[in-house]
């Protein structure tokens, strides 16, 4: 070739940044799309007046020795820290400690790291891609409202969660579509509660296995946080697939109680968010998909077993 190739990335999550870094310290010129307000994807933190709250991945581990590295340049920016909770399962006989466990959080914030990584890359956000088509040799997108980009692409990388993939794979690699399409990715409610005061409950974070939660936290005992005393509540995946069209209200309803249960008072105030594609079951293994004949490749913690490290491995 006589350019560096442009490859265009539909995803601004922790693969989707960490594959665009990965090209443009090869030399290639890559653009990043992402439809929300800003990079993180399922590391997203949500943000009110005085408070905040990791409301999706709420802590990562780091056991391969590339990511181990990744993980030691966040913290050398100040990115990322240890975290240290005091962590209880609550099954149906009772409550017990769980073992201490090497686990890292974000720092100020669980979006951080993708922050970081997004500091040095091309990113449009709110940039909803409705579709892919093959022109000549590249690859142009469609954008929702605005039609095709100006820009032909040398090829594309879709780190999008399957049930995203599926449709935008559909006309152009019908196996591909096929693959995401029998992907199951099941949904997640997430509640996050505001108090004035910290609250006494003798642990951090929980697993809870009975009920409608899955994992209960502290998030202002997570490291770097400030503001008004936040807590986290994830329902099972279970349950929010039973509930997943569900109003708020009456989520908040059955995990308030189900929080209450476990020694939690009422909030001051609560805020729900629905991730309608949370978790991989089971997990598959391609860890990513590079067809390079057609210059089309899909990567995400769907395709290396669902866990943030995963993400960026793949």
């Amino acid at each position: 070739m006589h350019h560096a190739p442009h490859i265009a990335i539909v995803g601004a999550g922790i693969a989707g940044l960490a594959c665009a870094t990965a090209l443009q310290q090869s030399g290639f010129n890559v653009a990043i799309f992402d439809k929300s307000r800003g990079p993180a994807g399922r590391m997203s933190t949500r943000r009110g007046d005085g408070w905040q709250c990791d409301h999706g991945a709420q802590y990562f581990t780091a056991r391969d020795a590339g990511f181990r590295a990744e993980v030691a340049r966040w913290e050398r920016a100040g990115a990322a820290a240890p975290w240290y909770p005091v962590v209880q399962r609550f099954d149906t006989a009772g409550a017990r400690l769980c073992a201490p466990a090497e686990r890292f959080v974000g720092t100020p914030r669980m979006s951080a790291p993708a922050a970081l990584l997004a500091s040095t890359l091309a990113l449009r956000t709110e940039v909803t891609i409705s579709a892919l088509q093959r022109e000549g040799a590249g690859w142009r997108l469609h954008a929702h409202g605005a039609g095709p980009l100006a820009h032909c692409y040398d090829a594309v990388v879709l780190a999008l969660p399957a049930p995203q993939a599926a449709p935008l794979l559909r006309e152009v690699a019908p196996v591909q579509a096929a693959l995401a399409q029998s992907t199951t990715m099941p949904g997640c409610w997430a509640l996050m509660l505001q108090y004035p005061a910290p609250l006494a409950l003798g642990f951090d974070a929980a697993f809870v296995n009975h009920g409608p939660l899955r994992w209960v936290a502290r998030d202002s005992a997570k490291p770097g946080r400030g503001g008004a005393e936040s807590w986290l509540l994830h329902a099972s995946a279970a349950w929010s697939e039973t509930h997943i069209e569900d109003d708020a209200d009456s989520v908040a309803a059955h995990l308030l109680a189900a929080f209450a249960a476990l020694g939690g008072p009422a909030p001051q105030g609560w805020s729900a968010h629905r991730w309608r594609h949370a978790s991989t079951a089971p997990a598959r293994e391609e860890v990513c998909i590079w067809e390079a004949a057609d210059g089309l490749g899909l990567c995400g913690d769907w395709l290396n077993g669902g866990t943030v490290e995963a993400a960026w491995l793949s």
